[in-house]
């Protein structure tokens, strides 16, 4: 048995060095670009730069409104997060304890729901938004997020009450708590893993985001940072120094909290399952 494990070692190094050249290689070449000119990223864009310029991070930062933009982001972000955590903590909740009528189709629901381009619904989506006051407003764009990145949370939380037995709620009922108490006190402490995960996930996705931020605001101070990366189109072409400096800037704060909260991330991930 020792034998075979070690020599499966030298594949799965391999493996991973291969995954990490996956993940490293192009913010190398990102960063390589950030400190160019166009000109010699039109020339030679694999090559090092000439000169490193990395004043191109301080012109991408006040000509883009960095500051700005990622202070939207952050606020778009966290409220995203947020609200998808208690809309899909309590939508799993109400999937895996209370007696709803086949619950089934909920679940069906939810996976159609997830699967659907939110492209179809741009149109119709729009109208609506203008007419009761939520375009070019953060608080409108918020709520399409929650929309759109609830129901796979609340499928991933679903898995993880699926996992909670129900002996501790019985006790609590017993001892007088009613639901909100049940789920607060009891199932809450239990499941936080996986609501952390999908609170991440959907603050991720909605940090990111690109189409419906550019779609749905169109105020200036209102921008998240992946819109502001349009204030270096010139002519036909954007300079991709500064986008690719600007983009840098954008990503520093998403590495830092992967770094932060990497364990809790792939912990809620591999702890769920996603079984059914």
């Amino acid at each position: 048995m020792a034998r075979r494990g070690t020599a499966k070692h030298p594949f799965a190094y391999l493996i991973l060095i291969i995954l990490a050249a996956y993940a490293v290689v192009p913010m190398v070449i990102f960063l390589l670009a950030s400190l160019k000119t166009p000109g010699e990223i039109s020339q030679s864009p694999l090559s090092l730069p000439g000169t490193f310029r990395w004043e191109n991070f301080a012109t991408a930062w006040s000509d883009a409104d960095m500051g700005r933009g990622l202070g939207n982001s952050a606020l778009i972000a966290l409220s995203t997060g947020a609200g998808v955590a208690v809309i899909a903590g309590c939508a799993a909740y109400a999937l895996t304890r209370l007696a709803l009528p086949k619950p089934g189709l909920f679940i069906m629901y939810l996976l159609v729901a997830s699967s659907l381009p939110i492209q179809l619904f741009l149109v119709p989506l729009l109208s609506l938004w203008t007419k009761i006051g939520l375009y070019d407003n953060r608080f409108g764009l918020i709520v399409i997020y929650w929309a759109i990145y609830s129901p796979f949370a609340t499928l991933l939380i679903r898995t993880f009450l699926l996992a909670v037995p129900k002996d501790y709620e019985a006790a609590a009922r017993l001892d007088g708590a009613g639901e909100i108490t049940v789920f607060t006190r009891i199932v809450f402490p239990l499941i936080w893993p996986g609501v952390l995960t999908a609170a991440l996930v959907a603050g991720l996705q909605a940090y990111n985001e690109f189409l419906l931020a550019v779609t749905f605001i169109q105020d200036s101070t209102k921008l998240p940072a992946s819109v502001a990366l349009y204030s270096f189109q010139q002519g036909l072409s954007p300079n991709w120094a500064l986008v690719s400096a600007a983009g840098l800037i954008m990503v520093l704060p998403v590495l830092v909290l992967f770094v932060v909260l990497n364990r809790r991330f792939v912990e809620g991930y591999t702890s769920s399952g996603m079984t059914g």
